[in-house]
Protein backbone atom coordinates (compact mmCIF):
# COMPACT_ATOMS: atom_id res chain seq x y z
CA UNK A 1 0.00 0.00 0.00
CA UNK A 2 1.12 3.46 -0.73
CA UNK A 3 0.64 6.48 1.15
CA UNK A 4 -0.21 9.83 -0.11
CA UNK A 5 -0.33 13.56 0.71
CA UNK A 6 -3.41 13.53 -1.67
CA UNK A 7 -5.85 11.54 -3.93
CA UNK A 8 -8.01 13.38 -6.37
CA UNK A 9 -11.11 11.66 -8.04
CA UNK A 10 -13.79 13.29 -9.86
CA UNK A 11 -16.82 11.83 -12.45
CA UNK A 12 -17.60 8.39 -10.56
CA UNK A 13 -20.99 8.65 -11.68
CA UNK A 14 -22.22 6.30 -9.58
CA UNK A 15 -25.77 4.99 -10.77
CA UNK A 16 -25.19 4.20 -14.54
CA UNK A 17 -23.93 0.81 -15.23
CA UNK A 18 -20.45 2.38 -16.68
CA UNK A 19 -19.66 3.36 -13.56
CA UNK A 20 -16.41 1.54 -12.57
CA UNK A 21 -16.79 1.36 -8.86
CA UNK A 22 -15.14 -2.08 -8.19
CA UNK A 23 -12.21 -0.43 -9.81
CA UNK A 24 -12.10 2.81 -7.99
CA UNK A 25 -12.83 0.69 -4.81
CA UNK A 26 -9.95 -1.73 -5.10
CA UNK A 27 -7.65 1.19 -6.27
CA UNK A 28 -8.13 3.55 -2.91
CA UNK A 29 -8.41 0.36 -0.69
CA UNK A 30 -4.94 -0.34 -1.95
CA UNK A 31 -3.60 2.67 -1.31
CA UNK A 32 -3.98 5.87 1.45
CA UNK A 33 -3.94 9.73 2.03
CA UNK A 34 -4.22 11.98 4.64
CA UNK A 35 -6.08 14.11 2.05
CA UNK A 36 -9.15 12.56 -0.34
CA UNK A 37 -10.78 14.83 -3.10
CA UNK A 38 -14.03 13.94 -4.67
CA UNK A 39 -14.24 16.57 -7.15
CA UNK A 40 -17.84 16.33 -8.01
CA UNK A 41 -19.95 13.77 -10.07
CA UNK A 42 -19.41 11.36 -7.97
CA UNK A 43 -23.64 10.21 -8.18
CA UNK A 44 -24.90 10.87 -10.82
CA UNK A 45 -28.49 12.53 -10.31
CA UNK A 46 -29.23 13.07 -12.99
CA UNK A 47 -29.17 8.96 -14.12
CA UNK A 48 -30.70 8.26 -10.89
CA UNK A 49 -33.87 10.29 -11.59
CA UNK A 50 -34.12 9.29 -15.21
CA UNK A 51 -33.08 5.21 -15.68
CA UNK A 52 -30.05 4.49 -13.54
CA UNK A 53 -30.01 2.66 -10.54
CA UNK A 54 -28.39 2.35 -7.37
CA UNK A 55 -26.14 -0.77 -6.61
CA UNK A 56 -24.41 -2.34 -3.29
CA UNK A 57 -20.97 -1.51 -4.82
CA UNK A 58 -22.16 1.82 -4.81
CA UNK A 59 -22.96 1.87 -1.03
CA UNK A 60 -19.47 -0.24 -0.56
CA UNK A 61 -17.53 3.09 -1.95
CA UNK A 62 -19.32 5.07 0.35
CA UNK A 63 -18.59 2.49 3.04
CA UNK A 64 -15.06 2.62 2.50
CA UNK A 65 -14.93 6.42 2.37
CA UNK A 66 -16.14 6.30 6.29
CA UNK A 67 -13.58 3.74 6.72
CA UNK A 68 -11.08 6.78 5.54
CA UNK A 69 -12.16 8.77 7.40
CA UNK A 70 -13.01 6.57 10.44
CA UNK A 71 -10.09 4.21 11.08
CA UNK A 72 -7.53 6.09 8.38
CA UNK A 73 -7.99 9.82 9.78
CA UNK A 74 -7.87 11.38 6.08
CA UNK A 75 -9.71 14.47 5.06
CA UNK A 76 -12.61 14.32 2.79
CA UNK A 77 -13.32 17.17 0.38
CA UNK A 78 -16.77 16.25 -1.34
CA UNK A 79 -17.22 19.16 -4.09
CA UNK A 80 -20.29 19.51 -5.89
CA UNK A 81 -20.46 18.63 -9.59
CA UNK A 82 -23.27 19.08 -12.00
CA UNK A 83 -24.66 15.89 -11.81
CA UNK A 84 -25.14 15.34 -8.33
CA UNK A 85 -25.93 19.48 -8.19
CA UNK A 86 -28.69 18.00 -5.26
CA UNK A 87 -25.86 18.72 -2.83
CA UNK A 88 -26.55 22.54 -3.77
CA UNK A 89 -29.01 22.38 -0.86
CA UNK A 90 -27.17 21.41 2.31
CA UNK A 91 -23.79 22.86 0.82
CA UNK A 92 -21.91 24.39 2.41
CA UNK A 93 -21.48 21.40 5.29
CA UNK A 94 -18.96 20.29 7.89
CA UNK A 95 -18.44 17.20 10.43
CA UNK A 96 -15.54 16.23 11.41
CA UNK A 97 -13.27 15.53 8.73
CA UNK A 98 -16.08 15.68 6.17
CA UNK A 99 -16.95 18.67 4.14
CA UNK A 100 -19.12 19.10 1.48
CA UNK A 101 -18.62 22.93 -0.61
CA UNK A 102 -18.44 24.26 -4.27
CA UNK A 103 -14.56 24.64 -4.28
CA UNK A 104 -11.70 24.35 -2.22
CA UNK A 105 -8.08 25.71 -1.32
CA UNK A 106 -5.27 23.08 -1.41
CA UNK A 107 -2.04 23.47 -0.14
CA UNK A 108 0.87 22.29 -1.63
CA UNK A 109 4.50 22.71 -0.67
CA UNK A 110 4.27 26.52 -0.71
CA UNK A 111 1.87 26.79 -3.64
CA UNK A 112 -2.45 27.28 -3.93
CA UNK A 113 -4.41 25.33 -6.24
CA UNK A 114 -8.06 26.15 -6.49
CA UNK A 115 -9.83 23.30 -6.80
CA UNK A 116 -13.34 22.97 -8.59
CA UNK A 117 -15.18 20.34 -10.33
CA UNK A 118 -15.20 22.78 -13.58
CA UNK A 119 -18.91 22.52 -14.54
CA UNK A 120 -19.59 26.43 -13.65
CA UNK A 121 -17.33 27.09 -16.68
CA UNK A 122 -19.38 25.37 -19.25
CA UNK A 123 -21.80 27.95 -20.15
CA UNK A 124 -23.67 24.70 -21.65
CA UNK A 125 -24.02 23.05 -18.94
CA UNK A 126 -25.07 26.43 -16.42
CA UNK A 127 -27.37 28.55 -18.91
CA UNK A 128 -29.02 25.31 -20.95
CA UNK A 129 -29.28 22.80 -18.76
CA UNK A 130 -32.13 21.27 -20.87
CA UNK A 131 -29.95 20.94 -23.70
CA UNK A 132 -27.06 19.33 -21.70
CA UNK A 133 -29.25 16.52 -20.29
CA UNK A 134 -29.93 16.07 -24.11
CA UNK A 135 -26.09 15.84 -24.70
CA UNK A 136 -25.81 13.57 -21.51
CA UNK A 137 -28.60 10.68 -23.39
CA UNK A 138 -26.19 11.08 -26.32
CA UNK A 139 -22.88 10.25 -23.74
CA UNK A 140 -25.02 7.64 -22.42
CA UNK A 141 -25.53 5.98 -25.41
CA UNK A 142 -22.13 6.30 -26.51
CA UNK A 143 -20.91 4.86 -23.31
CA UNK A 144 -23.72 1.79 -23.87
CA UNK A 145 -21.78 1.08 -27.13
CA UNK A 146 -18.31 1.51 -25.51
CA UNK A 147 -19.43 -0.96 -22.84
CA UNK A 148 -20.52 -3.93 -26.15
CA UNK A 149 -17.48 -3.30 -27.50
CA UNK A 150 -14.93 -3.64 -24.67
CA UNK A 151 -16.93 -6.56 -23.98
CA UNK A 152 -15.57 -7.86 -27.39
CA UNK A 153 -12.22 -6.72 -26.69
CA UNK A 154 -12.27 -9.00 -23.52
CA UNK A 155 -13.28 -12.03 -25.13
CA UNK A 156 -9.94 -11.77 -26.96
CA UNK A 157 -7.65 -11.05 -24.78
CA UNK A 158 -7.56 -7.20 -26.43
CA UNK A 159 -7.10 -4.45 -23.32
CA UNK A 160 -9.69 -2.11 -22.68
CA UNK A 161 -10.05 0.62 -25.19
CA UNK A 162 -12.11 4.00 -24.78
CA UNK A 163 -14.05 4.01 -28.04
CA UNK A 164 -16.11 7.29 -26.90
CA UNK A 165 -12.86 9.02 -25.84
CA UNK A 166 -11.33 8.46 -28.90
CA UNK A 167 -14.36 9.69 -31.35
CA UNK A 168 -14.65 12.87 -28.83
CA UNK A 169 -10.73 13.75 -29.40
CA UNK A 170 -12.00 13.28 -33.20
CA UNK A 171 -14.67 16.22 -33.13
CA UNK A 172 -12.78 19.67 -33.62
CA UNK A 173 -15.86 21.06 -31.79
CA UNK A 174 -15.06 18.87 -28.84
CA UNK A 175 -11.21 19.68 -28.80
CA UNK A 176 -12.17 23.17 -29.09
CA UNK A 177 -14.32 23.01 -26.19
CA UNK A 178 -11.43 21.41 -24.01
CA UNK A 179 -9.20 24.44 -24.61
CA UNK A 180 -11.68 26.73 -23.48
CA UNK A 181 -12.50 25.16 -20.95
CA UNK A 182 -8.54 25.12 -20.14
CA UNK A 183 -7.83 28.39 -20.81
CA UNK A 184 -10.79 29.91 -18.45
CA UNK A 185 -9.63 27.62 -15.67
CA UNK A 186 -6.12 29.07 -15.31
CA UNK A 187 -8.09 32.69 -15.44
CA UNK A 188 -10.13 31.80 -12.73
CA UNK A 189 -6.92 30.50 -10.64
CA UNK A 190 -4.64 33.45 -11.66
CA UNK A 191 -7.52 35.49 -10.94
CA UNK A 192 -7.43 33.90 -6.89
CA UNK A 193 -4.04 34.59 -6.85
CA UNK A 194 -3.51 30.51 -7.02
CA UNK A 195 -0.30 28.82 -8.27
CA UNK A 196 -2.88 26.00 -9.68
CA UNK A 197 -6.13 24.70 -10.51
CA UNK A 198 -7.67 21.16 -10.04
CA UNK A 199 -10.82 19.87 -11.90
CA UNK A 200 -12.85 17.28 -13.40
CA UNK A 201 -15.62 17.49 -15.33
CA UNK A 202 -14.43 16.92 -19.35
CA UNK A 203 -13.65 13.05 -18.46
CA UNK A 204 -9.78 14.13 -20.01
CA UNK A 205 -7.04 13.54 -17.42
CA UNK A 206 -3.80 16.55 -17.96
CA UNK A 207 -0.75 17.32 -15.93
CA UNK A 208 0.63 20.66 -17.50
CA UNK A 209 1.33 24.04 -17.20
CA UNK A 210 -0.45 26.47 -19.09
CA UNK A 211 1.96 29.99 -19.73
CA UNK A 212 2.51 29.95 -15.54
CA UNK A 213 -0.56 28.09 -13.98
CA UNK A 214 0.10 24.38 -12.80
CA UNK A 215 -3.41 22.82 -14.55
CA UNK A 216 -4.35 19.75 -13.42
CA UNK A 217 -7.70 17.39 -14.18
CA UNK A 218 -8.62 14.10 -12.64
CA UNK A 219 -10.35 12.90 -15.24
CA UNK A 220 -12.88 10.28 -14.96
CA UNK A 221 -13.82 6.64 -13.86
CA UNK A 222 -16.36 5.68 -16.39
CA UNK A 223 -13.92 5.96 -19.53
CA UNK A 224 -10.00 6.73 -18.68
CA UNK A 225 -10.03 5.37 -14.74
CA UNK A 226 -7.36 7.68 -13.67
CA UNK A 227 -6.60 10.07 -10.51
CA UNK A 228 -4.20 12.69 -9.37
CA UNK A 229 -2.15 11.64 -6.48
CA UNK A 230 0.33 14.00 -4.43
CA UNK A 231 3.44 12.80 -2.78
CA UNK A 232 4.75 15.00 -0.05
CA UNK A 233 7.12 16.88 -1.85
CA UNK A 234 4.05 18.03 -3.91
CA UNK A 235 4.81 16.53 -6.80
CA UNK A 236 1.51 15.70 -8.82
CA UNK A 237 1.13 12.57 -10.93
CA UNK A 238 -1.58 11.16 -12.99
CA UNK A 239 -2.57 7.10 -11.41
CA UNK A 240 -3.60 5.25 -14.47
CA UNK A 241 -5.76 2.23 -13.52
CA UNK A 242 -4.55 0.09 -15.78
CA UNK A 243 -1.06 0.74 -15.26
CA UNK A 244 -1.53 0.55 -11.83
CA UNK A 245 -3.65 -2.42 -11.60
CA UNK A 246 -0.44 -4.34 -13.90
CA UNK A 247 2.23 -3.31 -11.09
CA UNK A 248 -0.24 -4.19 -8.28
CA UNK A 249 -0.69 -7.91 -9.59
CA UNK A 250 2.70 -8.33 -10.53
CA UNK A 251 4.27 -7.08 -7.19
CA UNK A 252 1.50 -9.31 -5.35
CA UNK A 253 2.17 -11.90 -7.85
CA UNK A 254 -1.14 -12.37 -9.42
CA UNK A 255 -1.33 -13.45 -12.95
CA UNK A 256 -1.76 -10.10 -14.62
CA UNK A 257 -3.71 -10.16 -18.23
CA UNK A 258 -1.67 -9.62 -21.49
CA UNK A 259 -1.96 -6.17 -22.83
CA UNK A 260 -1.70 -6.63 -26.28
CA UNK A 261 -2.36 -9.22 -28.62
CA UNK A 262 -2.20 -8.93 -32.78
CA UNK A 263 -5.93 -10.06 -33.24
CA UNK A 264 -7.41 -7.78 -35.73
CA UNK A 265 -9.88 -5.27 -34.00
CA UNK A 266 -12.62 -3.88 -36.54
CA UNK A 267 -12.86 -0.79 -34.61
CA UNK A 268 -9.55 0.17 -34.49
CA UNK A 269 -9.50 0.36 -38.81
CA UNK A 270 -12.65 2.46 -38.48
CA UNK A 271 -11.00 5.11 -36.25
CA UNK A 272 -7.83 5.16 -38.22
CA UNK A 273 -9.98 5.96 -41.60
CA UNK A 274 -12.11 8.68 -39.76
Amino acid sequence: MEHFKTIVISDLHLGIKSSKAKEVIKFLKNNSCDKLILNGDIIDGWQLKRSGKWKKKHTKFFKLIMKYVSKRKTEIIYLRGNHDDFLEEIIPFKFGKLSLAHHHIHESNGKKYFVIHGDIFDSITTNLKWLAKLGDISYTFLLWLNRHYNTYRAKRGLPYYSLSQNIKLKVKSAVSFIDDFETQLVEVARARKCDGIICGHIHQAADKMIKDIHYLNSGDWVESLTALTEDFNGKWNIVNYSEWLTKYEADSGTDVVPSSTNIDDPFDNLLKAS
